[in-house]
């Protein structure tokens, strides 16, 4: 055994003659394994916008997920010491941005934030807890954990099991005014089912949150724009943060509609857009691109995988996604992803998402080792079934609909513009991915081929 550090693995080929897989690494590594398990994540691989000019920028510039702490003081905890001088534009409102803008509105010279289609986000409410709080947490960690695993979610929070329309709406403003109020996921995750599946119950929620966000934003233009007008509340990702929409009640914080004045390009001094009125040019001395990443296939399709006959993911992938379980894909034997696409993973709380799959994945490896088998596989019936049930559970959500990369759209990587769906993640819930997995096992590993490799030489 042993550890490679810095190192990134460029390629991953199937040997069928020897039922291995040949990984090949930056570094010159050729390493044979019997079998492999993906780690890769589904937020890796970051993505710059493909905005003309970007190298000719002469100033500092980078991702967020490749934040300079050298240049603009502080760490990973906060402090950004440099700041105070600096003119900062932003590019992007998602998640990370959110975060991001929140933190150094009140630390920056100047700050810019160019927005393309704002996201829905609600109040994180921290707060710090006091030792007794956290004794009492200690003392409940199996009920925690037990309602964890209870929840579609994987979170603490449970779904209201009322009937949206048989509460009144005066008793389900009341339940929004207190989730909203709550610290965590609560305003999504606790609320009715109806939100993720009717329109009408969904727009009468993304209505409230809104008027929450124009409560807490002084410019009512400013507001509007930072109400989302193409997707409801919680169809996507719900990002939390903290003092957000304050921020832009600060007078050094700017907001600049790139869809009346998109971006034209990079300069050396900063931005140019260009709307009705002409172009205009935007200096800074810090570009941050908030601008997402490849997610959940792009880490994969970075690495040049191959499994029999020469087939590529990169290629088996190219139009939509298919897997069995999330966690096998026919065609590339002897190949984990204990938290994969159409896993339940990246639709749930991530860590328990992927303590699930390793689970499963591990009692896997330990049925495979003792009955002696040198090769397993996913049918390819098996594949399909599942990927049809993760089609179907995607009809009955709204979240169909989103622009997001729950639905694999990323207008910054080719071949995932809008117009058409990636069928990326499971919406099943938690327990339901947990129930039908473990069926799975109970059968013997029904839809996985064993000892395939023996099975292939005898019939040569």
């Amino acid at each position: 055994e042993r550890a490679l550090l810095s190192t990134e693995v460029e390629s991953v080929t199937w040997d069928d003659t020897d039922s291995r897989w040949i990984i090949r690494t930056d570094r010159g590594d050729e390493i044979r394994a019997r079998f492999v398990s993906m780690g890769t994540g589904p937020l890796h691989r970051a993505k710059l916008p493909g905005i003309p000019g970007i190298e000719t920028y002469e100033g500092h510039a980078f991702h967020t997920s490749r934040w300079d702490y050298d240049y603009t003081g502080g760490n990973s905890k906060g402090g950004m010491t440099k700041l105070a001088d600096k003119r900062v534009g932003i590019i992007g409102t998602g998640a990370t941005a959110i975060q991001v803008i929140a933190e150094i509105a009140d630390k920056v010279g100047d700050l810019t934030v160019f927005q393309r289609r704002p996201n829905w986000s609600a109040p994180l409410n921290n707060s710090l807890i006091s030792e007794q709080e956290m004794a009492d947490i200690r003392k409940r960690y199996d009920e925690i954990f037990a309602a964890c695993a209870r929840s579609p979610g994987g979170f603490v929070h449970e779904p209201d099991r009322r009937g949206f329309y048989e509460v009144s709406r005066e008793e389900r403003l009341k339940t929004w005014d207190r989730l909203y109020d709550e610290p965590g996921f609560g305003i999504w995750l606790a609320n009715f089912r109806e939100i993720f599946m009717d329109e009408t119950a969904n727009a009468e929620l993304s209505e409230y949150i809104a008027e929450r966000i124009r409560r807490r934003v002084k410019d009512p233009k400013v507001a509007e724009l930072l109400i989302p007008k193409d997707h409801g509340f919680g169809v996507q990702r719900v990002p939390l943060e903290t003092r957000y929409f304050e921020a832009y009640n600060r007078p050094n914080v700017h907001l600049v509609d790139l869809k009346t004045t998109p971006l034209a390009r990079v300069t050396e001094k900063g931005l140019v857009t260009k709307g009705p009125e002409g172009e205009r040019e935007y200096g800074f001395d810090i570009i941050v691109y908030a601008t997402g990443f490849d997610a959940i296939t792009g880490a994969f399709d970075h690495i040049d995988i191959r499994g029999t006959n020469g087939q590529t993911l990169r290629d088996k992938w190219r139009d939509s996604c298919s897997s069995f379980l999330g966690m096998m894909i026919h065609g590339f034997p002897n190949l984990l992803m204990p938290a994969g696409p159409q896993s339940g993973s990246a639709s749930t709380n991530y860590p328990r998402g992927i303590e699930t799959g390793v689970n499963w994945s591990t009692e896997f490896l330990k049925h495979v080792w003792k009955r002696g088998d040198t090769r397993f596989e996913a049918t390819a019936e098996a594949e399909a079934r599942w990927t049809a049930h993760v089609v179907s559970m995607y009809s009955m959500m709204l979240m169909r609909k989103a622009k997001g990369w729950f639905t694999g759209y990323n207008s910054n990587v080719a071949g995932h513009e809008e117009g058409k769906v990636r069928y990326f993640v499971y919406n099943g819930g938690a327990p339901k991915y947990v129930e039908r997995i473990t069926s799975v096992a109970a059968k013997g590993y029904e839809g996985v081929v064993l000892d395939g490799a023996k099975q292939h030489a005898a019939a040569e």
